[in-house]
């Protein structure tokens, strides 16, 4: 009697032990009895009837991610990949509909994202897409928030988390920018040698002036000096005209004597005999008196002519 005793005692724990089973947080068991739904149990500790109910599958009610990777033309004949990540998760009060009309959910949403995007992405030019990426991913939310709701999956949200466009492409759009930055670096380059010449052409012209202005300055002031000193002869009974061929005899040998102070200067030819001065003197008094003779000429023919006083 104790022989069949034992087994029995041993199935009815196996059988007490298979009435009992655990959900986990955040997950939905679908309790099925002889193959007909009877229940959908949630999280904790859960008891059914051993061999009559079983567990006929279990749902995540997280958020889950699906990757798609769609290939597709733009507008401008451009071959371009895209990846569009779709966030979603099964509603807890629509858990049966999730389940029982819906097999293979990721297969699904994959197909309504390419017809979402091969019908967005043909409409726009390549920069376009780069551009209006928030654009295709809102269209694909709409679209499968339109188709998914009634299967009992809620999308949280779609994101184009990459465009590749194909490699030949890339390599123009590399050299275009390579090219733009190029030419700006040549813009920046001009506009500085431009500022460079600008500035030392102004440094040039201040030197100038004021070599120009030192040069009248000096000249001035030479003139005043010359000036004083024919006062000063004039004041000790020399004549102008002496006192002009004195100061030109003078400058003439102190000119000689800076020449030939000067060790390593180039050489310059210049008369040095006694008449040297006053020959310049007789030239520079005869080109005065010739200047004069011509102006006064040339002012008695304008008084002449007929209508002028």
């Amino acid at each position: 009697m104790s022989f069949y005793l034992i087994p029995i005692l041993f199935l009815g724990l196996i059988i007490l032990i298979s009435s009992f089973f655990i959900v986990k947080q955040q997950t939905a068991a679908i309790i099925e009895r002889f193959g007909r739904f009877t229940s959908i149990r949630h999280s904790g500790l859960q008891l059914k009837i051993p061999i009559i109910d079983r567990v006929a599958g279990r749902l995540s009610l997280k958020i889950q991610q699906l990757d798609v990777i769609i290939e597709t033309k733009t507008l401008d004949d451009v071959f371009v990949r895209l990846k569009v990540s779709v966030q979603y998760r099964v509603l807890s009060e629509k858990v049966y509909d999730a389940f029982y009309k819906l097999d293979y959910p990721h297969e699904q949403i994959t197909s309504y994202v390419f017809d979402v995007v091969r019908a967005e992405v043909p409409k726009m030019k390549l920069d376009d897409v780069f551009v209006k990426k928030d654009d295709i991913a809102l269209a694909v939310k709409a679209e499968l928030n339109d188709a998914m709701l009634e299967y009992g999956f809620d999308i949280i949200k779609t994101l184009v988390t990459d465009i590749d466009p194909d490699a030949q492409v890339k390599a123009a759009m590399n050299r275009i920018n390579a090219a733009d930055r190029e030419k700006t670096a040549a813009q920046y380059e001009g506009d500085a040698a431009r500022i460079l010449i600008v500035e030392k052409a102004k440094a040039e012209a201040e030197s100038k002036r004021l070599q120009g202005q030192g040069i009248a300055d000096q000249r001035r002031e030479i003139a005043r000096g010359l000036e004083e000193s024919v006062d000063v002869l004039n004041r000790v009974g020399i004549n102008s005209q002496e006192a002009s061929a004195l100061i030109v005899v003078t400058q003439h040998y102190d000119t000689l004597q800076a020449i030939g102070s000067e060790t390593n200067s180039n050489l310059i030819l210049l008369p040095n005999s006694p008449q040297a001065g006053s020959n310049m003197l007789n030239d520079m008094v005869a080109s005065f008196t010739a200047s004069n003779q011509i102006g006064e000429a040339m002012k008695k023919a304008r008084e002449d002519e007929p209508g002028k006083k």
